[in-house]
């Protein structure tokens, strides 16, 4: 009976023990438990974590490469205007020659020509381009056609952030005389706008190996459109701001 007893009260204290244990455990270290648990089961907790909204990001980055695009080609267009016009952007056949002209440069003979980033066309009859170097695809010149002539290739510096494959079209994808019916469609347009005025400039740029024309607005006195063009330079969209 008295061993009975004594057991008893062993066990008893052995359980006061590991409660006492226990509370002090879990008092002392409660951010482990939670570590431990993150650690052991990560996807549980990756799926709390809200996910950008994708659609946002792109609206976002297409803004901001417009509002930098648009504002970099003010300063060509404004040092142009100020030229004496001969309404290059009417002229088809002139229009032609120049990209025949530069199809035949020495340098890129037998070799497919690719356009980079940019393509201007100015009613002074000057034109600005960038292309992929024909030895090194990892260069870009720029060229100037002025005074129906094109200029000898002048090197751009660039960055190792600069996607050059992804910002290249082959020049079999680009016609000259497309300047021409962008010019028309949006002079027509700007003709219905009051003060609105038109075109002395035109341009296109490449993204993700597309090209995409410019200016995508006309702004009138009373009203702002927004107006897009397919790659052949007809209207694909025109609506009002």
């Amino acid at each position: 009976m008295k061993k009975l007893f004594i057991l008893t009260i062993c066990c008893l204290l052995f359980f006061s023990c590991e409660q006492i244990s226990k509370s002090i455990t879990d008092t002392i270290t409660p951010t482990d438990t939670i570590i431990s648990n993150e650690a052991i089961n990560p996807i549980v907790q990756h799926k709390e974590i809200k996910q950008p909204n994708v659609d946002s990001i792109i609206k976002n980055a297409d803004s901001i490469i417009k509002t930098v695009i648009e504002g970099h080609t003010t300063t060509y267009t404004q040092t142009h205007s100020e030229s004496k016009g001969i309404d290059f952007l009417i002229d088809t056949e002139e229009l032609q020659k120049a990209e025949e002209a530069l199809r035949k440069l020495p340098r890129y003979a037998g070799k497919e020509i690719f356009i980079y980033s940019t393509l201007y066309f100015y009613n002074d009859g000057t034109i600005n381009v960038m292309l992929q170097h024909p030895e090194n695809p990892e260069y870009i010149d720029a060229y100037e056609f002025r005074n129906n002539q094109w200029s000898e290739p002048r090197p751009v510096q660039l960055s190792v952030r600069d996607d050059i494959k992804g910002r290249l079209v082959s020049l079999n994808k680009v016609r000259f005389v497309n300047a021409v019916k962008v010019a028309e469609v949006y002079n027509k347009k700007a003709e219905e706008i009051e003060g609105a005025k038109p075109l002395t400039s035109t341009y296109l740029t490449i993204w993700n190996n597309q090209i995409r024309w410019y200016p995508t607005t006309i702004n009138g006195s009373r009203e702002r459109y927004s107006i897009q063009f397919n790659d052949d330079g007809s209207l694909k969209s025109f609506k009002q701001h």
